[in-house]
């Protein structure tokens, strides 16, 4: 079932959306008795948490797009680069990251994707010189979203089903996160060095001013973003789910923007990804179903060998494990299983959080590996002007993605042993 699902979701038949797909998966998997209605509750319980956070997320970074906030910040630093390329390329990188810290990594994908295209195209980049910018930005979207549980739905699903804090988390995550984005840079850099320009005409780019199309919402950006933070890390301390969190601000900014901005809620709303909702979740009960028929059962079996080996070869080969799973399943399910098979061993944190990087960096392997790629793709089909086969973004995942993966589980593995 599972495969028939997946293969479904790549094709699309009749262009039917991919949630449709995941969910009659998920019905034919309730029909066929893999799943039942108590299984619907178990996997419930461990991602409405990851779920909502995911809605709110989005719906306030599709705010602040709309008011001109990402645009405005990249064209600052395109600016700021003060027409040096490689200034240009390790700046966009750098704004990717924090985006996925905050928003998510599908809030990167999403909406600085086509910011980076429109701003490079202005500059009249002629292609070759604009695939190594799109790929860092799809690229960075998933490597930088280790450090918050927010920053990936990924995350989420871990901190929940192992009742981890934000802060916990945070802690533990944060030097990966800086190793991860570090690798990328360089790698990224060494494989592209000799199709970023060194010059572009930096006085050809828009005023960034003129970006911002709602003053008030732009201005409540940045201490949304702080406040937003704080909230999550005192709620921390008191076990408050980040989805309450995450909703109530949404729902502030939703407010905000009713009464203060011209930005079209209706619009908003229908913009949301829900089809990334119903496809996570619909994914979810499909895989969960796959681990009740020995899934579950061989994943633990394969974790206790891998458990049992010397220095950071548990972290890495688990992590390679890992990804490879999220490659070729999607990470969001592949979390599920990896957390169900680590509770089933009684794996310690080294694993757990081997499983959070190795299915945040893992999916760039293919082009199925992540939503958050999925939506780069989507994104860069409305465009028209740049095609990635997935035959170039697998060769070019593989040589970027395993180096930094690995780097990140070492640099896992050294805090451990510290």
């Amino acid at each position: 079932m599972f495969a028939a699902t997946l293969v479904l979701v790549l094709k699309r038949p009749k262009n039917i959306g991919i949630g449709y797909v995941a969910i009659a998966g998920a019905v034919v998997s309730l029909a066929l008795g893999t799943i039942d209605l108590e299984s619907v509750l178990i996997v419930w319980g461990i991602v409405w948490n990851a779920t909502f956070t995911f809605i709110a997320i989005i719906i306030i970074s599709i705010l602040f797009d709309e008011a001109g906030v990402f645009k405005y910040a990249a064209l600052k630093i395109a600016r700021f680069a003060g027409g040096n390329g490689v200034k240009l390329f390790l700046s966009i990188i750098i704004l990717g990251s924090a985006i996925s810290a905050i928003f998510a990594n599908d809030g990167t994908a999403l909406i600085l994707t086509p910011i980076v295209y429109e701003i490079l195209t202005s500059l009249k980049f002629p292609k070759k010189t604009v695939i190594p910018f799109i790929m860092a930005t799809g690229f960075i979207a998933d490597s930088a979203s280790l450090p918050l549980p927010v920053s990936n739905l990924v995350n989420i699903v871990s901190t929940t089903y192992f009742k981890i804090s934000f802060n916990s988390y945070a802690r533990e995550m944060i030097i990966p996160d800086l190793v991860s984005i570090a690798a990328s840079i360089l790698i990224l850099w060494l494989y592209y060095r000799k199709s970023i320009p060194s010059k572009y005409e930096a006085e050809d780019l828009e005023d960034p001013w003129k970006a911002v199309r709602e003053p008030h919402i732009f201005k409540i950006a940045l201490p949304t973003i702080i406040v937003l933070i704080a909230a999550y890390s005192i709620g921390g301390y008191y076990n408050v789910p980040i989805a309450f969190v995450a909703m109530s601000a949404a729902m502030l900014v939703l407010l905000l923007s009713h009464f203060r901005s011209n930005i079209d809620l209706f619009k908003v709303i229908r913009e949301a990804p829900w089809q990334i909702v119903l496809f996570s979740f619909g994914m979810y009960l499909v895989v969960f179903g796959l681990g009740r028929e020995g899934f579950t059962f061989l994943i633990s079996v394969l974790l206790i060998h891998i458990s049992a080996l010397p220095g950071p070869l548990k972290i890495i080969l688990s992590g390679y494990l890992f990804s490879t799973m999220a490659a070729g399943m999607n990470n969001l399910p592949s979390v599920m299983q990896g957390a169900l098979s680590i509770a089933a061993i009684h794996g310690g944190s080294s694993l757990i959080y081997s499983n959070v990087i190795g299915n945040d960096i893992g999916p760039k392997f293919t082009p199925i590996g992540s939503l958050a790629t999925l939506l780069w793709l989507y994104a860069l089909n409305r465009k028209k002007g740049v095609t990635i086969t997935y035959a170039y973004y697998m060769k070019v995942g593989f040589i970027i993605a395993l180096p930094v993966l690995t780097l990140t589980l070492l640099s896992l593995w050294v805090e451990t042993a510290i």
